[in-house]
């Protein structure tokens, strides 16, 4: 009797301390995410806290780690994170402007007992969808991406629906009600969409821009910064690598950032707008 309930305290134990290391919290995700910024910084992956076995991804594509652009310092105008605590996932957008080579980067970490055990990284630069880092350190730099007030917030699954209507209205079906606000803007590779913040101005465009599917959707949710960034693909799995992320106040778009990768050497061309019938 008294080793059975020995047993049974053991294996309660045991997974009380399973449970405690599976525990991830906000703080654990900015620690992390603050080792990727300065491993960017310098060039140099020691700088973080890394898994034995960590997986490295460039564009959509598996890679090894001696060849991710992580590998070279750059200098770093303005970095911003968004953390997932519920899937142990952070989302840090990083705009270089200096250094003789621009770029932004769209980057996620999965992170699992405080360590990285995935890279993620989306590399913009000349050559993709409207890419230009100056303005889209200029436009960035204006906008509000604090913590919201709770009255302010909606919850993850708002968050994520709100991300696949943009999509589904933007690439497929007028019918579609997306939570459309005002004022709101979109920055795409550095074209904005709304430089005089006119109250006014919300970021619907005036019909689908053509039918197009939008793939491999992923999410990382931060509830507490209204913010959902989706990492997808246009057309079909082998098509243009994207990010989308977007800021809800009290459950309306604010801003959307987009960064595009353009994977062919042919300039990206998007559908014209077909008149209604």
């Amino acid at each position: 009797m008294v080793r059975a309930i020995l047993s049974i305290a053991i294996l309660l134990s045991s997974t009380a301390l399973v449970r405690a290391q599976a525990v991830c919290t906000r703080s654990m995700l900015q620690a992390a995410a603050d080792s990727y910024i300065a491993a960017q910084t310098a060039g140099d992956l020691s700088k973080m806290s890394l898994a034995p076995k960590v997986k490295y991804l460039q564009n959509m594509k598996e890679i090894t780690r001696d060849k991710g652009l992580w590998n070279t310092a750059l200098p770093i105008a303005l970095h911003r994170s968004i953390y997932d605590v519920g899937r142990c996932m952070t989302f840090s957008e990083v705009i270089v402007t200096e250094g003789g080579h621009p770029y932004v980067l769209g980057t996620r970490l999965r992170v699992k007992d405080g360590v990285v055990t995935e890279i993620d990284s989306l590399v913009t630069n000349k050559g993709d969808w409207l890419f230009n880092a100056e303005d889209y350190l200029k436009y960035s730099k204006a906008e509000d991406w604090d913590i919201l007030p709770v009255d302010d917030r909606v919850g993850r699954q708002d968050l994520i629906n709100a991300g696949n209507e943009y999509f589904d209205f933007v690439f497929m079906d007028k019918g579609i009600r997306a939570p459309w606000g005002t004022p709101c803007a979109r920055l795409e590779g550095g074209a904005y969409t709304n430089p005089k913040n006119e109250s006014s101005d919300t970021c619907q465009i005036p019909a689908p821009l053509g039918n197009m599917f939008i793939v491999n959707r992923t999410y990382v949710v931060d509830e507490e910064m209204g913010t959902v960034n989706v990492f997808c693909r246009f057309g079909d799995s082998s098509g243009m690598p994207d990010s989308h992320t977007f800021r809800l106040v009290k459950g309306r778009y604010r801003w959307i950032h987009t960064l595009s990768v353009n994977l062919t050497d042919k300039p990206v061309v998007v559908p014209k707008l077909q008149p209604e019938n």
